[in-house]
């Protein structure tokens, strides 16, 4: 029980990470922008902070015991549950809320090719998969601790 406990602050940043990644593909999508690849990159920084914070305040929370793995998993939690939530609203949205998006993203960066929605949802899963053990693996490199002996005073 211990342990669930430990791990419900990344799960926390987690479901807050794919609360702001959803709210920013939806303000893209009131300005009809959501069809442009490349404002996706942005999905990397919001997924960074989160991850980010969420090791951080674990760090925090657990300083007798933080570890390089412990803050690694934490990372990892709030990486995958943000995109695992990202990727089941972005499936809804494209297949229920609105059906034309699909296409219109097609038409605009896949003129040869006929996507199709899997390998899309597919796609979006693992670009958020691979983002997060990036992220998690280069910010617990901020976070580890130092295993270089200490400098005598001389």
């Amino acid at each position: 029980m211990k342990q669930f406990a430990l791990y419900a602050l990344p799960i926390r940043f987690g479901i807050a990470t794919s609360g702001s990644l959803i709210a920013y593909f939806l303000i893209l999508s009131l300005f009809n922008l959501h069809t442009n690849i490349f404002f996706s990159l942005f999905n990397g920084v919001i997924t960074g902070f989160g991850i980010y914070e969420s090791i951080k305040y674990f760090k925090l929370k657990d300083t007798v015991s933080f570890n390089y793995g412990k803050g690694f998993t934490a990372g990892v939690v709030t990486g995958v549950l943000s995109t695992i939530i990202f990727t089941f609203f972005f499936a809804f949205y494209a297949t229920e809320i609105n059906t034309e998006f699909l296409d219109a993203l097609s038409k605009a960066w896949f003129q040869d090719h006929n996507i199709s929605e899997g390998i899309l949802f597919f796609t979006v899963a693992i670009m958020g998969f691979a983002t997060t053990l990036v992220l998690s693996l280069s910010f617990m490199q901020l976070f580890k601790g130092s295993r270089n002996p200490k400098k005598k005073n001389q």
